[in-house]
């Protein structure tokens, strides 16, 4: 960006804007423009690349249209600053660094945090505060406002702080936190990349790729600042007490959360039932664990939960999963003809395994007739229980329809007794 502008250029610049020369410079950034959407454009691809953050949804809204104008509209700057005066492009490159600014912070936070409301209200204000820097420094406003906030001043401890010192770490913090996350989000993106069962493994190392980078990011930025790193060590002394009593929850969740993932006892996709829920595990976070049932409701379990109680997991050593169904047969039905029939019925159901093949055994002798449990297995539980079942019960009575059997209906044989007059 260039040097703030006085009362004097400010008054030159507004001239030089109405004259001729300026309709040049307006060609030839929108030349820069053109041409930046088109090398997007032509990087993007057909189908378009996934990678929101430079591209975003539409061209104009990534990091990489902005930035690639601002070094085109710099270079123009240079070359035609030797032939004309230079105007248009004295306005026009704070604001397309200010579009860089706004565009890679409002990204990195969609992409780290998409459903956080939030996000949406620093995206706002970080909008608004770059573009007002912007008018800020076009106007020449800007140095004498740095020079009353540097007048303010008041001291913590035993060093001497001032506004400006203290907004202008405030932002370098808050670049340096923007790009580590733009790091841990591409770094994350690399890692969880293609399926498998090493996914588990790949989520942990990305969580613990961004907490390191993270905490990177804040100690340089905390350095940049100039606060001095030393002091943490009572800090972090004060926050060891603070998890040996009222944070210990907290932590024992996070180490359950590395633990799980460690080990791999319990897997992204896995079939699991935890206090009585049962569903599939759709991802494992350091604090808690997300398992949807097949109705569609969410449970958000802790770690901890997962580490200290009995956790019943369906997918752990084999995915298939037994299931069962009972029917009655009226008496006098040849159940043992039934047994291979009722068998490769059960057999041509979808989503039921020819290995280990389906089970017809007669198991009780009821009140009103004979129970058969037909058993069968599927590879594919997170699909439904309660579908392949039904499709099963109704070859069953397909079956029993084809042979005449009968299901029978409750019986009950009562017995008078006649007293002698």
């Amino acid at each position: 960006m260039t040097r703030p502008l006085d009362a004097a250029e400010l008054h030159e610049l507004v001239d030089a804007l109405f004259q001729p020369s300026a309709l040049t410079e307006l060609g030839a950034l929108m030349l820069c423009l053109a041409l930046a959407w088109l090398l997007v454009r032509l990087l993007r691809g057909s189908p378009p690349i996934d990678a929101p953050i430079w591209f975003g949804r539409r061209i104009v809204d990534g990091v990489l249209f902005p930035l690639l104008a601002l070094a085109l509209a710099f270079s123009a700057k240079l070359l035609l600053a030797g032939i004309l005066k230079v105007a248009v492009f004295k306005l026009a490159i704070p604001i397309l660094m200010s579009l860089v600014v706004i565009r890679l912070t409002v990204r990195v936070l969609s992409a780290t945090y998409p459903e956080s409301r939030l996000m949406r209200v620093i995206e706002r204000s970080i909008s608004w505060i770059a573009w007002l820097a912007v008018v800020l420094w076009v106007t020449g406003v800007l140095p004498l406002l740095l020079e009353a906030m540097d007048e303010v001043r008041w001291k913590a401890g035993g060093t001497e702080l001032s506004l400006r010192n203290v907004v202008e770490g405030a932002l370098t913090v808050g670049l340096v936190m923007v790009l580590a996350l733009w790091a841990a989000a591409a770094i994350e993106k690399q890692l969880l990349r293609g399926t498998g069962n090493d996914l588990s493994i790949r989520k942990m190392v990305a969580s613990i790729v961004q907490a390191l980078l993270l905490t990177i990011g804040l100690l340089f930025a905390m350095s940049v600042v100039g606060i001095d790193l030393t002091a943490l060590s009572v800090l972090g002394g004060a926050i060891g007490v603070g998890l040996g009593f009222g944070l210990q929850k907290i932590a024992a969740n996070y180490i359950s959360g590395f633990v799980i993932l460690a080990e791999r006892s319990l897997r992204i996709g896995d079939m699991v039932k935890v206090d009585n829920f049962d569903g599939r595990i759709t991802d494992i976070r350091t604090r808690y664990t997300v398992i949807r049932a097949l109705n569609g409701r969410e449970a958000i379990v802790p770690n901890e939960m997962l580490i200290t109680q009995r956790v019943e997991n369906s997918s752990l050593a084999d995915p298939r999963v037994l299931l069962t169904t009972t029917v009655q047969v009226a008496y006098g039905s040849d159940v043992r003809a039934l047994q291979p029939l009722i068998a490769q019925a059960v057999a041509g159901v979808d989503r039921v395994l020819a290995d280990p093949i389906p089970t017809v055994q007669l198991v009780e002798f009821a009140a009103d007739g004979m129970n058969i449990l037909v058993s069968f297995w599927i590879l594919d539980p997170e699909n439904g229980q309660g579908n392949v079942r039904s499709e099963v019960n109704l070859a069953l009575l397909a079956v029993l329809d084809s042979q005449g059997v009968e299901i029978p209906y409750p019986q009950r044989v009562l017995r008078r007794h006649h007293e002698p007059a």
